[in-house]
C-alpha cells in the first residue's frame, strides 16, 4: 500500500475517514484517544496503519477488536468493510467508559454495523470471532492468550507489532503453539503485522 490512503478508497469512504479523523481530534482534546503530538500525522500514523490490517484479513462474518480505544483500527476497518459491501459485524471491546462513549458516537455518526462492549477482556464470554485484532494493547504472549479464548476454531488474528516482534514471538511460544505469518509493515520497515492462527497451549 504505497501512496496515500485516499488512493485506495472511494470518495465516500475518504470523506468518512476525514470525518472520523476530525472526531478523534475533537475528542482527544478532552480524553486521551491518541497522543497529541501524533494528531498532525493521523492519516499516516493511525489511519494508514489500520487500513493495512484490512488488506491482510480474510472475509468473515464477525470481526472483534480488543482494546479499541480511539477507534484504531476498528472504526477504520468497519469503514473499509462498509465500502466493500461486506456483511461483517464488528465488536469493539474497551474497558474505559469514556472511550466507549466516543466509539459509540463514531459508530452512530458514520452509520457502521458495530457494537461496543464496555468491560475488561478477561471478564467477557468467548466472542467466537472469525477475525480478531488488537493494536498497541499488550505483549504477544497475552494477545495470543486472548485470541485463544475469543477466536473461532478456524479464525485468524491480526496483530501489528513493532521492531521487537521477533523477541515477543519467542516469548509467546514458551506458552502457546500457533502458526504465524509475519507480514512486513507498510508504515514502519522494522515492524510487522502478525497473522496468527491454529492456537493451542504448549
Amino acid at each position: 500500500m504505497s501512496g496515500n490512503v485516499t488512493d485506495y478508497v472511494s470518495r465516500e469512504t475518504s470523506d468518512k475517514l476525514a470525518q472520523f479523523a476530525q472526531l478523534v481530534e475533537k475528542w482527544t482534546a478532552k480524553i486521551n484517544l491518541i497522543s497529541k503530538p501524533s494528531i498532525p500525522h493521523i492519516w499516516d500514523r493511525h489511519i494508514r496503519d489500520s487500513v493495512q490490517l484490512y488488506q491482510h484479513a480474510p472475509n468473515g462474518n464477525h470481526w472483534v477488536d480488543l482494546g479499541s480505544g480511539g477507534g484504531f483500527p476498528a472504526i477504520v476497518l468497519a469503514l473499509m468493510s462498509q465500502q466493500d459491501g461486506r456483511q461483517t459485524k464488528f465488536t469493539l471491546v474497551e474497558s474505559d467508559q469514556r472511550k466507549c462513549v466516543f466509539l459509540r458516537t463514531a459508530i452512530r455518526e458514520l452509520g457502521l454495523d458495530a457494537s461496543v462492549i464496555n468491560d475488561r477482556i478477561e471478564k467477557i464470554a468467548p466472542l467466537n470471532a472469525d477475525i480478531l485484532s488488537a493494536r498497541a494493547l499488550a505483549n504477544l504472549k497475552m494477545l495470543v492468550g486472548f485470541a485463544n479464548v475469543h477466536l473461532a476454531e478456524d479464525g485468524v488474528a491480526l496483530f501489528p507489532k513493532g521492531s521487537n516482534w521477533e523477541a515477543e514471538d519467542v516469548d509467546a511460544r514458551k506458552v502457546w503453539q500457533y502458526t504465524c505469518d509475519p507480514i512486513p509493515s507498510e508504515t514502519d520497515p522494522s515492524a510487522a503485522v502478525l497473522r496468527i492462527k491454529e492456537i493451542s497451549h504448549v
